[in-house]
């Protein structure tokens, strides 16, 4: 056991000090430095575990040698803190829930997970996200929740815009998107979907002379609440590590000014996600995702490219217009077979932006990709987190930690 996790703490220092040798990739992975500190206090924790039993060698020895009943409800907290030149000093905290619904293994496996943040530049905010099943897999509960005082970067609109941001916007948002669907037949599920999204004490900070691009519709801040049917097919039982399985989503959200949004339009969405087992520990994962807006959205309900899920290498919202189509690829050893907790991901995605289809130009296409690596936070549950590092091409990149596959 300390040979692996002497392998674990070789392969941790390995990636920090890579950083080292690029100033902005090692200050976005401060921001993301959480995972190091836990990882390291792992390794620690395990080394004197003998000597000082307390309260934190508990806590972090029962993740490592999991003796928790599969069925059991598992929770992780722990501290972050990290570096960035847009939020100077971050602390914050992350915690993960996962569990069966009636402690009932035949269930789909439920997922919560939340990270909260404050900045010394006075910044803060925090996102919740789940994906919770009900006994039997009647019901599932698809959500996020996203409060973020912060500032964006702003490139304008359209698949052709300039690389430098032509304005930071500084603004309060508050997002709330909830699917609540029921299952009518196998593994088909139909349901309500809703989507309330608020951008208030909305400053462009411009970084042009072209008053025209920083106007766009919504700059002064908007509310609006979209309400709509969503058509699942779902027969994955592990939704953070899918191994073998299939899921294709289609949904239509309606936002009309009766429902108090600024304007009348219309999105449409799909993802197709498919999980081909290769050999015991190996999978191929692909996924195809589509956003395509009916009217005129606000700036910031556009369908945005990049994230930490698709296109993973472009920061959300760098590019921005109306339509959107991406797919990705990944390919995911977990675990290794020289390390039963550790394992790799390597992933390449493209994607296209646009205004309509008469305006579809190859050209246009965007790629990225990258690689991980994962460690295995709760064996019996086979549940991984990540750290992911993306380039784009572009020339820029991107640093992910987070609990559960990109999808």
């Amino acid at each position: 056991m300390e040979d692996e996790f002497n392998r674990c703490f070789v392969i941790i220092i390995f990636f920090y000090s890579l950083s080292n040798g690029f100033k902005f990739l090692f200050l976005r992975m401060l921001k993301k430095i959480g995972l190091l500190i836990v990882l390291c206090t792992l390794f620690q924790v395990v080394y004197s575990q003998a000597t000082k039993p307390n309260f934190v060698v508990r806590y972090f020895n029962k993740f490592i040698n999991d003796s928790t009943d599969k069925s059991k409800i598992q929770t992780l907290v722990y501290p972050t803190v990290g570096y960035a030149p847009e939020t100077k000093w971050e602390f914050g905290a992350s915690t993960v829930v996962v569990g069966y619904a009636k402690k009932d293994t035949n269930n789909r496996l439920s997922e919560i997970n939340g990270f909260t943040f404050l900045t010394s530049e006075k910044q803060y905010g925090g996102v919740i996200e789940h994906a919770l099943y009900s006994n039997k897999n009647t019901w599932f509960l698809l959500g996020k929740l996203k409060i973020q005082s912060f500032p964006l970067s702003y490139h304008g609109i359209g698949a052709n815009t300039p690389k430098e941001k032509i304005a930071v916007v500084d603004a309060f948002s508050f997002n709330w998107k909830e699917r609540f669907l029921r299952n009518v037949w196998r593994d088909f599920y139909i349901g309500l979907e809703l989507d309330f999204q608020r951008m208030s004490r909305v400053n462009f900070q411009p970084y042009t002379n072209e008053e025209s691009l920083l106007k766009p519709n919504g700059y002064k801040g908007f509310n609006n609440f979209g309400l709509g049917l969503g058509l699942l097919y779902d027969n994955r039982h592990n939704v953070l590590n899918e191994r073998h399985g299939f899921f294709a989503e289609t949904a239509i959200l309606v936002y009309s000014k009766d429902l108090d949004s600024i304007t009348n339009f219309s999105s449409i969405l799909t993802d197709f996600r498919y999980f081909y087992p290769i050999g015991k520990r190996n999978v191929l994962a692909i996924q195809s995702v589509g956003q395509f807006t009916l009217g005129e959205a606000p700036f910031n309900q556009y369908a945005l490219m990049g994230g930490e899920m698709m296109m993973r290498g472009y920061y959300l919202g760098r590019f921005r217009d109306k339509n959107y189509i991406s797919f990705q690829t990944e390919y995911r050893m977990l675990p290794l077979p020289f390390a039963k907790k550790f394992g790799l991901a390597v992933f390449a995605s493209s994607g296209i932006i646009y205004n309509k289809v008469a305006n579809l130009n190859s050209q246009y296409i965007k790629y990225a990709g990258g690689a991980g690596v994962h460690y295995l936070l709760f064996p019996k549950k086979d549940v991984w987190t990540r750290i992911d590092f993306a380039l784009n091409n572009e020339g820029g990149s991107g640093l992910y930690l987070y609990i559960g596959c990109a999808f």
